[in-house]
């Protein structure tokens, strides 16, 4: 009798084992936001999704075998999965929205973001301000879903260089054929907030709303923009596209991207904002850094190290 029960324990333990390895593999997304504090301001990471990249082809001022050796010491490999990313700032009076994504206009990998906003708990319509880093398609096409507005609400703003550039049919006339879809996306995005009013521009070093301020990081594109959040002695510097590969542009900040309008400009737009990070300890972010993107930089050799924020589950 204890022999019987013996064997069907076993079974029955077998049987258990069996049943879960033969779990059909999970579809529902990842969380997609994160949240933290920055003084008295919360500050919500949003995932737009992710997309793979051909580093290797694209990264300029280097080699593919320098890009190989830093992917591989970062353990990874071509193509790389690369984040996009956009923040939420709620200030206590003002909801802004630095950058808002791809929507349908780079692929079927992104274009999240909405439905990430309101898994953290925000309605579109909440926006109140949305600032641009620049007009390339990965930051402007979520403020369009075809011809509606996602953001009714808000007052979408980006730095004069960036909008007499890529909103200008004349330029976009004279510009190379694989530019042009550049040019459609930012004017598409674009168009019925111009029409609505809703619009505005600014230049360089400008307060936005307490708290939030522009500051040129020109290079990447002509106006490209970063923004400072800052309370309560806290600051987070929002970096838009200043770095695109983690893993081999913190070691070597002279590398550049096919995507830069002025690659001169933008190594020295990146160099100075790495150094000032590392110096001054503050919190920075990028659309580009593996999400939620958020962290410090410390100086590592002739290089950087970037270590991202500590997770907490409490915010």
């Amino acid at each position: 009798m204890d022999m019987l029960r013996r064997l069907v324990s076993l079974l029955v333990a077998v049987t258990a084992v069996a049943a879960h390895a033969g779990a059909p593999l999970s579809t529902t997304p990842p969380v997609g936001f994160y949240r933290m504090m920055v003084g008295d301001y919360q500050v919500t990471a949003l995932s737009d999704g992710t997309v793979p990249l051909p580093i290797g082809t694209l990264l300029t001022n280097t080699t593919p075998a320098k890009v190989e050796k830093a992917l591989a010491a970062a353990f990874l490999a071509q193509p790389v999965d690369t984040s996009v990313n956009a923040y939420l700032i709620n200030t206590g009076s003002k909801l802004v929205l630095i950058d808002t994504g791809a929507g349908n206009l780079f692929g079927p990998t992104l274009g999240k973001l909405t439905a990430n906003m309101k898994a953290a708990g925000y309605q579109p319509e909440q926006v109140d301000e949305i600032y641009i880093t620049h007009m390339h398609p990965d930051h402007v096409g979520g403020l369009m879903a075809g011809d509606t507005m996602v953001f009714p609400n808000a007052i979408v703003r980006a730095d004069k260089h960036d909008s007499d550039y890529w909103l200008s049919n004349s330029v976009m006339a004279t510009a190379r054929k694989d530019d042009r879809p550049f040019f459609e996306g930012a004017m598409k995005s674009l168009k019925a907030y111009a029409a609505a009013g809703k619009f505005k521009t600014f230049d360089g070093n400008v307060d936005l709303v307490p708290g939030i301020s522009a500051i040129p990081a020109r290079g990447h594109t002509l106006g490209h923009s970063a923004f400072v959040v800052q309370s309560k002695g806290q600051k987070l510097v929002l970096w838009g596209d200043l770095v695109h590969v983690a893993a081999v542009q913190f070691p070597d900040p002279s590398v550049t991207i096919q995507y830069d309008t002025d690659p001169r400009a933008a190594a020295a737009q990146r160099k100075k904002a790495f150094a000032d990070a590392a110096k001054q300890g503050y919190w920075v972010a990028a659309a580009h850094l593996p999400f939620p993107g958020i962290g410090h930089l410390r100086t590592e050799g002739k290089g950087y190290a970037f270590v991202p924020a500590n997770y907490a589950a409490s915010r």
